[in-house]
């Protein structure tokens, strides 16, 4: 059965999907908020994946997939920690705070 979307407009929502997250990496001053726009990117390029996968009827988009999983789970793990210890030690997730505590 063929899906009635195509794998450009698939593709076209990956890479919207990536430049918010571009957006709010460089956009937002909260740590948070850039650790979140990072796991958009990392999920758009899995989209991304996926979709060449289906198109070439392949597997191996989505064992793309499960890697960038895998990864973006290790990065919210390490970035969380950093995060706390940084909160802990500044009492801010400001990065224009910290750039100033630091200089």
């Amino acid at each position: 059965m063929k899906s009635s979307i195509s794998i450009d407009m698939v593709i076209l929502l990956a890479g919207l999907l990536f430049a918010l997250g571009i957006a709010g990496v460089i956009i937002r001053k909260n740590i948070i908020f850039m650790l979140l726009s990072v796991e958009i990117m990392l999920n758009a390029a899995g989209l991304a994946f996926i979709a060449a996968g289906s198109r070439w009827g392949q597997p191996d988009g989505q064992v793309m997939f499960i890697f960038i999983l895998a990864m973006a789970a290790a990065e919210v793990s390490i970035g969380l920690a950093l995060i706390l210890q940084i909160y802990h030690q500044h009492k801010s997730l400001d990065i224009d705070k910290l750039k100033e505590m630091n200089g």
